[in-house]
């Protein structure tokens, strides 16, 4: 064994061992990457801290396959994080790390950007090993001790007096005190053991005036819904036969409803095609092929993008995600996870495992999958020297949520779109709002499809509220929450990303330290002196770059009488979306780039409460390159009318809206506005149609 290996080893067992009965400054539970950021940061400022991680492997997602990193804009990722992404880099300068694939054959392909920044000295993709090697430096080398597997008694083992908590228990029996505890688990055991209010599921739209929070039918930003005319049933078309697996008999919910459903879990799978280094697909234990049906299904429509989330990390392999309509999310099989016993949560991960394993063992080997997916599919197996004791497959299950906090402040859709201020910065976050899948259901047409996914893109990074890491004040005063944080269910789509729970982790380490000083509460930390800390620990808590002018915008819920945004019309063929001119509704409208006239058409359809007259109102932004002579079509109860609405003029309501008339409409009765390009002389835009009533 070389020997910076003995001497890594030496730490790692050092680092093993905490003293008993010790009452500690810091208390992290959680060995995910915000753990090991507190605990790293804690350690470097001469606290005295111990990490106790329910996990074996510290790193969480990081180094349980989520090797290519989401990211958004690199320039906000600072602190411990970049700093992680800098072992990262050079780990991957010494030559022996390529073991399978030349350094020059890799290429440098990332999420956005080059994978590899020289300049910065960063590297942001990378194999799941190398993560948790990086991980398990950063803590030996800052002396951290860390106890593994070893889990919370959530029934009786957390000891609180005066609104704080002393002492940690877990399974085991052992006792951890402290004076300032951390929770940065996935699941938020140690907050929700605490008495700290949470919530699980999607909030309506209307709990704080977001758009894309609640069901969200017929909103399909990713591409991963089902095409058109896909039966669910045993038999195509025969509702009698029953529902295939894996599809929900119950209905969907109407949109912008709250639910405790939760966005699918899935495995990020590493795989590898280097032959050398390939496990070919197991078959796994109880496999049924008919539980894959459905994709079999999706098949028959030509559908073929199997491969698409195949993104390549060093040494010839992948980080496997999620792609199509039927793919590795294992859709509604997760709702109890969140607050789930232990033991209920394991069936839920064997669930998960079996299901994916099972649909990689179909794909290479069911015949009845066509021939350019499974000849291909052989070529890939699992990694031999990944998760090595594991059987080779990720030790942890991707828990895109479960529980969230109700803090001090909560994160919303407002804060992530920058159309507010955000107060008392501690991080930055620029992904896009990312909601997988929710549901699969049965449409009232009869056919498949799922609901919940969305995809709404920040225009610039926004700032993560130190309010959100902290628990109201009257329930506990010395935790900070820095992964089941406070946010709503959309905002959470992307907070959630690996690189900012490392910022948070971080900054909730800092924070705990004020607190500990100044021996106050942790709502009480006076927020002058934790940025001034922040960004001496080289914490970006505000974006300097380019603003990009911002179009006035109408918030759907602002609007009177039933608005459907254009993320909820039925397209026909290829839209695109823009927000480069305003007003608009929402986060923007459709465009049909002013080609394939007579191809392309926006379906607005309202679910109206009542009989009665309605006045009809088209959105659009105007312009010189418009279409004069737009068509579109009012359904309504008394038949359709067809009008011609010129784009290029001013629409007269605030600017916005044009009022195409005054049509009585029938609940029981579809209420549809359908724009259409056919012989349009420029633009065509679809942004969103309002019905609003009118008093009899």
């Amino acid at each position: 064994m070389p020997r910076s290996a003995v001497i890594l080893c030496s730490l790692l067992a050092a680092a093993s061992a905490p003293a008993a009965e010790k009452t500690y400054d810091l208390v992290v539970y959680g060995g995910t990457s915000a753990g090991v950021t507190a605990a790293v940061e804690a350690a470097r400022a001469g606290r005295s801290v111990i990490l106790v991680s329910p996990e074996r492997h510290l790193g969480g997602l990081t180094s349980g396959g989520l090797g290519w990193t989401d990211t958004g804009r690199k320039e906000v990722i600072g602190g411990l994080a970049r700093e992680f992404y800098h072992r990262v880099w050079r780990h991957y300068q010494d030559d022996a790390a390529w073991r399978w694939q030349k350094r020059e054959e890799y290429g440098d392909k990332g999420q956005g950007t080059a994978a590899i920044d020289g300049e910065k000295r960063t590297m942001w993709i990378f194999e799941p090993h190398a993560a948790e090697k990086v991980f398990d430096s950063m803590i030996a080398e800052a002396n951290v001790p860390v106890v593994r597997e070893a889990w919370l008694d959530r029934t009786g083992g957390v000891a609180k007096k005066n609104g704080r908590i002393r002492a940690i228990t877990t399974l085991d029996g052992k006792t951890y005190r402290g004076r300032m505890f951390i929770d940065a688990t996935y699941e938020g055991d140690l907050m929700a053991a605490a008495g700290v209010g949470y919530t699980v599921g999607r909030e309506s739209s209307q709990t704080y005036g977001e758009q894309f929070n609640g069901v969200q039918k017929d909103v399909r930003h990713h591409g991963h819904s089902f095409p058109d005319g896909v039966s669910p049933f045993v038999k195509p078309g025969d509702r009698s036969s029953g529902l295939l697996p894996r599809v929900s008999p119950e209905p969907p919910g109407e949109n912008g409803a709250g639910d405790r459903r939760v966005q699918a879990y899935c495995f990020r799978m590493c795989l590898t095609d280097a032959e050398e280094n390939r496990l070919p697909f197991p078959k796994p234990e109880g496999y049924d092929p008919g539980q894959y049906e459905l994709l079999l299904r999706v098949f028959s429509t030509g559908w073929r993008e199997t491969f698409s989330k195949f993104d390549p990390i060093p040494n010839h392999k992948t980080d496997t995600n999620n792609h199509g309509p039927f793919s590795t999310d294992n859709i509604g099989f997760n709702y109890d996870y969140p607050d789930a016993s232990y033991e209920r949560r394991r069936e839920i991960i064997a669930e998960h495992e079996r299901y994916q394993k099972g649909l990689m063992y179909f794909l290479a080997n069911d015949p009845r999958v066509p021939d350019d997916v499974r000849q291909p599919m052989r070529r890939w197996g699992l990694a031999k020297d990944e998760f090595t004791d594991n059987g080779n497959w990720p030790h942890q299950i991707y828990v895109r949520e479960a529980r969230r906090m109700l803090g001090v402040y909560v994160m919303t859709e407002h804060d992530c779109l920058c159309r507010l201020e955000t107060p008392e910065s501690v991080g930055m976050g620029s992904y896009t709002m990312d909601s997988h899948h929710v549901q699969r259901y049965v449409t009232e047409d009869g056919f498949v499809q799922n609901e919940g996914d969305v995809g709404v893109s920040p225009p610039y990074p926004y700032m993560i509220s130190y309010g959100s890491l902290t628990p109201k004040k009257g329930e506990c005063e010395n935790l900070l929450v820095p992964v089941c944080l406070s946010s709503s269910h959309i905002a959470f789509g992307s907070i959630r990303m690996e690189p900012v729970f490392m910022i948070l982790g971080q900054s909730a380490a800092v924070a705990a330290g004020i607190a500990l000083d100044a021996v106050l509460a942790v709502q009480d930390v006076p927020y002058p002196a934790l940025r001034e800390r922040l960004l001496e620990r080289g914490q970006v808590l505000e974006w300097t770059g380019p603003r990009p002018a911002r179009a006035r915008s109408f918030a759907p819920f602002s609007l009177e009488g039933i608005v459907v945004d254009n993320p909820r019309a039925k397209l026909t063929g290829q839209w695109q979306s823009s927000s480069a001119k305003g007003p608009f509704v929402g986060s923007g409208y459709l465009h049909d780039g002013n080609q394939g006239q007579g191809e392309k058409s926006a379906l607005f359809r309202a679910e109206l409460p009542r009989d009665g007259k309605y006045a009809v109102r088209l959105a659009y932004a105007p312009g010189e390159n418009r279409a004069a002579n737009t068509r579109v079509i009012v359904r309504h109860a008394g038949g359709a009318a067809e009008l011609r609405v010129d784009q290029r003029k001013t629409p007269p309501i605030d600017g916005l809206l044009i009022e195409l008339g005054v049509f009585s409409f029938k609940k029981s009765l579809p209420a549809e506005v359908e724009v259409r390009n056919n012989g349009a002389n420029g633009h065509v835009i679809a942004d969103a149609i309002q019905w609003r009533p009118v008093e009899k």
